[in-house]
């Protein structure tokens, strides 16, 4: 699918534009390597590295994959998701401990921790090596990938306030993080995290409050595709209701449905059309 916009690689701040061009950089995380490269060079990326590790705690052996793309004005960090089962079981442990926060900061789900530092000092040496020119970051990712993005941008701005990244778009994002991590996320990314949630997406409601708790800066997809800044409490929890009678024949069904990065790219294109 070719965005319906130029992507324009100097601009900076939150635009619909450019969460429909992060989210089909999203979608491509899920593609082979050549796919990627073909793609990245396509959007005018001269530059392509793909990270990957794997690990064991306390899950399946599991892959943690990244790539990131580099052009004289911009980097772009896409962390690969899962399938909603697997994020489930992933959710649904609660057999170890959360891990310590970037920086000693409060603290994140163990699996997420460990699968980011997995990856995190390839991620950080290829930034290192990329950005010569003063290039804007960006992090980026869907469903345990954005759960790894919100993470990296965590990390790069709390172990080095310098590197902070210029903005994180995360599509279907678990809770991550304990409330402590929350606000400083908050304070240090303000008109720069953004985080879309689309409608009955089940991954967003896990795993539960308050032991964890989901950065600010919703975006929040309405049962009729419209992006909304804020889901109010009533009219959010009617607007689900709505959601959940549009199959009468699996209305169970609607919270993975809605968490497919599929469903993210078509609600996020119907609003720019």
């Amino acid at each position: 699918m070719a965005a319906p916009v130029k992507l324009d690689h100097r601009s900076t701040g939150y635009s619909l534009e450019r969460a429909y061009w992060l989210a089909l950089a999203s979608a491509l995380a899920y593609k082979d390597e050549a796919a990627v490269e073909a793609q990245a060079r396509e959007w005018g990326f001269e530059t392509v590295r793909h990270h990957e590790t794997r690990f064991t705690p306390p899950f399946p052996l599991q892959d943690t994959q990244a790539y990131t793309m580099a052009s004289h004005d911009m980097i772009v960090t896409a962390f690969r998701g899962t399938e909603p089962q697997q994020i489930k079981d992933w959710l649904s442990d609660a057999t170890t401990p959360p891990r310590r926060g970037p920086a000693d900061i409060g603290y994140v789900h163990y699996g997420f921790g460990e699968a980011l530092e997995s990856i995190w000092p390839d991620v950080k040496n290829t930034h290192a090596e990329l950005r010569t020119n003063g290039q804007t970051v960006w992090f980026t990712g869907h469903s345990l990938g954005g759960a790894l993005a919100m993470l990296a941008g965590a990390r790069m701005y709390l172990e080095d306030p310098r590197l902070a990244a210029d903005g994180v778009y995360t599509y279907g994002q678990p809770r991550t993080c304990d409330s402590t991590l929350a606000k400083a996320y908050n304070k240090g990314f303000r008109n720069r995290m953004y985080r879309f949630v689309n409608n009955n997406d089940i991954v967003p409601q896990m795993p539960p409050a308050p032991a964890y708790s989901h950065v600010e800066a919703l975006r929040y997809i309405d049962s009729h595709g419209k992006v909304r800044d804020a889901m109010p409490v009533v009219g959010g929890l009617l607007d689900r209701a709505a959601g959940l009678t549009a199959d009468p024949l699996a209305p169970a069904s609607d919270g993975v449905r809605d968490h497919f990065m599929h469903s993210y790219l078509t609600a996020l294109e119907k609003n720019l059309t």
